[in-house]
């Protein structure tokens, strides 16, 4: 099983591994073993083991860092390819315009454009993901998105070319792009932005992460907010005002600090997050009759 696929990593002298434990890899810290992982060295790598897949008809994964994503305690019986720091290469092309590999941190982009005195990203800062995952899910945060700097995606096709997506083609949305639910895997961002002043732009930075400090329950892993916004109201709110704030199920917790963040309160399952997450959409809607979205992203 999997031989293809493995033939094709060591060609390109790529890591891999098989059993390899998810919740090493996920901002919950749960989940199963991958029946196998790699982690592309390059573009063309990813390419062929992209190839290998459809060969081998495996069932694959693209993760990042594992930032949205909840895993089956049972794990996933594929592949999962990650997008890590042999992805992380950020160009300055001039007149504000930035190239980003797909695997470079969301953090790492924000200094980067800091570096240059860029300023568009702010909002980004702290963001616990990659810059492709933000691409992929239209990231956004205290009034900005990435659709307000984002230009254009490089990417591999599901039949393996090459190819890129702009401006409308992107179809950016709350919290989705074309790429959402897609074989599709982006290998580079092209953004946009626009002259600053570095200590404005420090400032602005600094007080974001101040905020995601002081509101958000970041001591404990997560997957930042759990459930989307629904249209004319705020979910945190609404999950607070049915008082569920501090629900508990094993070891899984609506945060007492935000209501919006289901947390690992510590050794909780993914199961125990699934039924915290279904007992919080059950109630909302049975007492407000709204239905939560969620953010996160189920593998299994």
């Amino acid at each position: 099983m999997f031989e293809a696929i493995i033939a094709a990593a060591e060609k390109h002298k790529t890591e891999y591994h098989e059993g390899f434990p998810l919740s090493l890899v996920t901002s919950f810290k749960t989940g199963g073993p991958a029946a196998l992982y790699v982690l592309p060295a390059d573009k063309t790598a990813l390419a062929d083991i992209l190839a290998a897949c459809r060969k081998e008809k495996a069932r694959f994964c693209i993760v990042g860092n594992g930032s949205n994503l909840l895993i089956s305690d049972d794990g996933f019986p594929g592949v999962v390819i990650r997008i890590g720091p042999a992805f992380s290469n950020v160009e300055y092309l001039g007149d504000g315009v930035i190239a980003c590999d797909a695997g470079e941190s969301v953090t790492g982009l924000c200094n980067f454009a800091l570096k240059h005195a860029l300023t568009g990203l702010e909002f980004a800062f702290g963001i616990p993901g990659t810059a492709g995952g933000a691409a992929y899910m239209n990231a956004g945060a205290y009034g900005g998105e990435m659709k307000d700097v984002l230009q254009s995606c490089e990417h591999i096709a599901p039949d393996g070319t090459f190819g890129s997506f702009s401006g409308e083609q992107l179809a950016l949305g709350y919290r989705k792009s074309v790429y959402t639910d897609s074989d599709y895997v982006i290998t580079k961002l092209i953004l946009k932005l626009q002259p600053g002043d570095p200590a404005a732009i420090r400032a602005a930075m600094d007080d974001k992460m101040a905020r995601r400090k002081a509101k958000q329950p970041l001591e404990y892993p997560s997957a930042g907010s759990t459930f989307k916004r629904p249209v004319g109201y705020f979910a945190g709110a609404l999950i607070e005002e049915c008082g569920l704030k501090g629900f508990t199920v094993g070891g899984a917790q609506v945060s007492e600090k935000h209501a919006g963040f289901v947390i690992n309160k510590g050794g909780a399952t993914t199961a125990d997050i699934l039924n915290v997450i279904h007992a919080v959409q059950e109630r909302v809607y049975a007492q407000k009759g709204v239905r939560l979205e969620t953010e996160v992203k189920y593998i299994g």
